[in-house]
C-alpha cells in the first residue's frame, strides 16, 4: 500500500509525527473500522476517522435523521432530514475525504447478522444507545477478538473505555447484568448536552486511532469518566472478572442470544419488542383521535401528564393535570377514581409505567394515550412544539 501524492499532502501534519509518519498513515489506510451507531458519539467518530484517513469505515444504524437529532448528532444535516443516517453520514464523509471507501448497512445490528457485518473489520466503535445493542456488540467482538472502543453518555456525563481484548475486560466485567428497564432513560427522555457526545467520540476516535497505529497507552483495564458540569476526568481501574460469563477462565456464553428479552428493551424504535412493550393487554388504552372525539362530544375526561417539569416548559396540553412520574407516588391521591382518567408522557412508554404502578394500588380507571403527547401533536394539535 502506498500512498498518493495528494494523500501525502492531505495528511501532511500526520507524516511529521514520529509516532505516525508514512508507516503509520499506511497502517490507517489499510484498517477497517466497524462504526456502531451514527448519531451523537458515532458523528464525531466517523468524522475524525474518515479525516484520518481510515481506509475502510463501515456504518451501521437502522434510523433516519429527525431534526431533533441536529442538535448533537453533528455528520447529519438539515438537508439530510428523512434521510437513513448510514446515507446522510457516508455522503458526508466521502466529501471530506474521497481516498476512503465507506460501507453501509441501514438494518438493525442483531444476533443475525452481528457477526457476520464484524467480522470484516479490525476494530468497532461502540456508537450505540442501548443495551441490548451494546451487550450484542461486546459479545460478539470478544467472541471474534476484536477490540471494541466504548463509549457513553448520560447527560452531562460520559464514560469511555476498550473492552474485547485478549488482556483486558468486557463490558460484562463493569456491568454484569442490564438495569432494570425501569430505570434506564433514553437520550429523547433524559436529555443530553448536545456537546457531550462530541468529546466523547473524540476521545473514541483517539482511542481508535492508537490501536490501529500501536502507540501509547490505550484504555484496556481503565475506565475514562467525565463530568461537563465539573469538567473533571477521572480514571479508575477496570480489571477482567476471572469469572466474567463471556471473557473469563471459563466462559459460558458461546452464542450470541436474544438480548431485547436479555435486557427487557427495545434495541430501535421500530423492533417488535418495542410494539409490544408499548401495547400491554392489562392497560387499557386509546388514540389520540378517540381521545379527541370523546372530549369534544363534551365526556369529562382527565388527562394527566406524567413527564418531568423541564418537558412540561417545551410543551404542553392545555388542562392537562401535571404528575410527573418522580412524584407519582406522593401525589396519587391527586388522580380522580370516579371519573376517566387518560395518562400521557412523551411516546407512551412512562405513562404505561405509570397506570401500571396505579393499577398495583387498586385504580381500574386509567387508559394509556398512545404515542403521548408526540402523537397529539402530529394529528390533534400542530401548534404543540415536538422534542
Amino acid at each position: 500500500v502506498v500512498l498518493s501524492k495528494d494523500e501525502i499532502t492531505r495528511y501532511a501534519r500526520h507524516l511529521i509525527l514520529p509516532q505516525v509518519g508514512y508507516a503509520g498513515q499506511r497502517k490507517l489506510k489499510t484498517a477497517r473500522v466497524l462504526i456502531v451507531g451514527t448519531g451523537g458519539l458515532g458523528s464525531p467518530v466517523a468524522l475524525y476517522l474518515a479525516a484520518a484517513g481510515i481506509g475502510t469505515i463501515g456504518l451501521v444504524d437502522f434510523d433516519v435523521v429527525d431534526a431533533t437529532n441536529l442538535q448533537r448528532q453533528i455528520v447529519h444535516s438539515e438537508s439530510t432530514v428523512g434521510v437513513p443516517k448510514v446515507e446522510s453520514a457516508a455522503a458526508r464523509l466521502r466529501d471530506l475525504n474521497p481516498y476512503i471507501t465507506i460501507n453501509t448497512y441501514s438494518e438493525p445490528f442483531t444476533s443475525q447478522n452481528a457477526l457476520d457485518i464484524l467480522a470484516q473489520y479490525d476494530l468497532v466503535v461502540d456508537g450505540t444507545d442501548n443495551f441490548p445493542t451494546r451487550y450484542l456488540l461486546n459479545d460478539a467482538a470478544v467472541m471474534l477478538n476484536k477490540p471494541m472502543v466504548y463509549g457513553s453518555i448520560y447527560r452531562f456525563e460520559g464514560q469511555v473505555s476498550i473492552f474485547g481484548t485478549k488482556e483486558g475486560p468486557c463490558y460484562r466485567c463493569l456491568l454484569p447484568d442490564p438495569p432494570p428497564p425501569h430505570l434506564v432513560q433514553s437520550c429523547a427522555e433524559a436529555g443530553v448536552l448536545g456537546i457531550l457526545p462530541g468529546t466523547i467520540g473524540t476521545l473514541q476516535a483517539t482511542e481508535a486511532i492508537k490501536l490501529i497505529l500501536g502507540e501509547g497507552e490505550p484504555l484496556i483495564g481503565r475506565l475514562l469518566l467525565y463530568d461537563a458540569l465539573d469538567m473533571s476526568f477521572d480514571l479508575i481501574t477496570l480489571p477482567k472478572r476471572p469469572n466474567c460469563p463471556m471473557c473469563g477462565e471459563s466462559p459460558t456464553i458461546t452464542t450470541l442470544i436474544d438480548y431485547e428479552d436479555y435486557c427487557g428493551m427495545p434495541a430501535h424504535a421500530d423492533s417488535e419488542f418495542q410494539q409490544g412493550r408499548l401495547h400491554n393487554a392489562n392497560v387499557p388504552e386509546m388514540t389520540v383521535q378517540q381521545i379527541n372525539e370523546r372530549i369534544a362530544a363534551g365526556e369529562k375526561i382527565v388527562l394527566v401528564d406524567v413527564r418531568e417539569a423541564g418537558e412540561v416548559n417545551i410543551s404542553r396540553i392545555p388542562g392537562a393535570l401535571h404528575i410527573p412520574m418522580s412524584q407519582l407516588d406522593q401525589r396519587q391521591d391527586e388522580i380522580p377514581r370516579d371519573q376517566p382518567v387518560v395518562m400521557f408522557c412523551r411516546a407512551g412508554i412512562r405513562s404505561l409505567k405509570a397506570i401500571q404502578t396505579l393499577q398495583a394500588a387498586g385504580s381500574d380507571n386509567l387508559t394509556n394515550m398512545i404515542g403521548g403527547i408526540t402523537a397529539w401533536a402530529q394529528e390533534i394539535d400542530p401548534s404543540i412544539p415536538l422534542y
